[in-house]
């Protein structure tokens, strides 16, 4: 239709007709129909091919109005007694072409939208969002965030998550339930893997998340679920991460993730205690000070909280989680134990054995306690043996280890072992940053043996001396 106008333009300007084909781009027939046709008044292309009926002609439309009068008489009667039906009188099309003509003259079932409004204390509303957001430093980031609000006062929480893991879930919730002073009677969420891994279609829930299901247990939280893209079972009729989408980040600019961060503070200021919500009318902070009477404590704080999971201690005495393994003492070799998931610590335990390891978060870093270490190497039978698993934990210092290792071995084939055993000797007693340190430096100096690893923790010793 655009095309259209362009060429009435170009005739009322006075363009010959041949003139206007070749601005147009059209052919010389189609500027003469144009021509004697009435003004272009919209630009609906597809309402128009309608109207000219521009296309093969359609077998099916002539079978319209016997559809019609079948589905007034009984709505609900399949498609394929339908097909039968209008054969009979008739029909030799495809039944493809049919069905779509059924389906869009078929009585749609409209259920009533059911709202009802919360009372205090009684219902959250949680969810995972994402969206794309361009800095104005020229990046652009694919944000993840969680969202907590609740029902009667509409006081909500926003935070930014890395990821939409149920450790991100079950960790974020709880800290928006500690800032709230507690949690509602019921907490609402979609159907995510991070909840739910499989349920009924009446929506009963068959198999939760073992890992979500712990730690509701273990904060005493209630858990109802609800169908994705029904908001109204939620009790509320308000798109939570649409809200949050539409009045944060589709609105303001940033300059960078810090940025963001900062005027996402002051964004929780102005929705929880400066502007009224549109649903209530009334600020939420003035309705929070009616619902958190109702809300009940935790029963773990947020820094407390632990992931329970399920885990196998390993033929070398670790148990991998998440790509990190942690070290075991030898005798707990084989043994099934659960691993308890801080935010920032592992506590394992296997039969008898409980160990207590900082948590790693770096690509392929571990933790391996000087005991386990060294019961590991009194474990293992022969010189040769201990040797080589002493220069193996030397190894998962890292690359440092491995470049100042591999140089030792090849300049000294036959008497490495020495160096070996004195270096394993100062991770024991300095630990492994010290010695990782050392190893760096002696890498870029090019001097590689364990005397030089021992002269450098020296001068570090007097140094610190000095200092203090």
């Amino acid at each position: 239709m655009l095309k259209r106008h362009e060429v009435e333009i170009l005739l009322k300007a006075g363009h010959p007709k041949t003139e206007v084909a070749r601005l147009a781009g059209v052919s010389l027939c189609s500027v003469k129909r144009i021509a004697e046709e009435a003004p272009v008044v919209h630009v609906d292309d597809a309402a128009e091919r309608e109207k000219r009926r521009i296309g093969r002609p359609s077998i099916v439309e002539d079978f319209r109005k016997p559809v019609v009068e079948i589905l007034e008489e009984k709505p609900d009667l399949p498609s394929l007694e339908i097909l039968r039906r209008v054969r009979e009188a008739g029909y030799r099309g495809g039944k493809t072409a049919l069905y779509a003509l059924v389906a869009s003259v078929r009585p749609k079932e409209v259920k009533p939208l059911i709202r009802f409004e919360g009372l205090p204390g009684e219902f959250s509303q949680h969810d995972f969002g994402e969206v794309e957001v361009s800095f104005l430093d020229g990046s652009s980031h694919r944000i993840h965030f969680f969202a907590s609000r609740l029902k009667y006062s509409r006081w909500m929480c926003v935070s930014v998550v890395k990821d939409q893991t149920v450790e991100s879930l079950v960790r974020n919730l709880a800290e928006h339930l500690d800032s709230w002073g507690g949690a509602p009677l019921l907490c609402v969420f979609d159907r995510p893997k991070t909840v739910a891994l499989k349920w009924r279609r009446n929506g009963e829930v068959t198999e939760w998340n073992p890992v979500f299901a712990y730690v509701m247990l273990e904060l005493g939280i209630g858990v109802e679920l609800c169908w994705p893209q029904q908001p109204q079972q939620k009790g509320t009729v308000e798109n939570l991460v649409g809200f949050v989408k539409s009045s944060f980040f589709k609105v303001r600019c940033f300059h960078d993730p810090q940025d963001l961060q900062q005027q996402l503070v002051e964004w929780h200021r102005e929705v929880n205690q400066e502007r009224p919500c549109r649903a209530t009318g009334v600020i939420p902070t003035v309705r929070l000070s009616e619902e958190a009477p109702r809300l009940r404590s935790l029963k773990v704080r947020p820094k407390d909280l632990a992931l329970r999971i399920p885990v196998y201690v390993g033929p070398t005495g670790t148990v991998l989680h998440d790509g990190h393994p942690y070290s075991m003492p030898p005798e707990a070799i084989s043994m099934p134990g659960t691993l308890y998931l801080y935010a920032d610590r592992v506590r394992i335990v296997a039969g008898r054995y409980e160990v207590n390891h900082p948590r790693k978060f770096i690509a392929h870093e571990g933790s391996t306690l000087a005991a386990h270490r060294a019961a590991m190497v009194a474990a293992v039978s022969g010189k040769r043996g201990k040797r080589y698993l002493k220069r193996q934990q030397l190894l998962e210092l890292g690359e440092p280890a491995f470049l100042y290792l591999t140089e030792i071995v090849h300049r000294r084939p036959r008497q490495w072992f020495f160096d070996v055993d004195r270096l394993h000797e100062i991770l024991q007693s300095h630990g492994q940053e010290v010695l990782r340190r050392a190893m760096e430096e002696g890498i870029k100096e090019q001097v590689f043996s364990s005397s030089y690893v021992e002269r450098f923790l020296q001068r570090s010793l007097i140094f610190q001396e000095v200092i203090q």
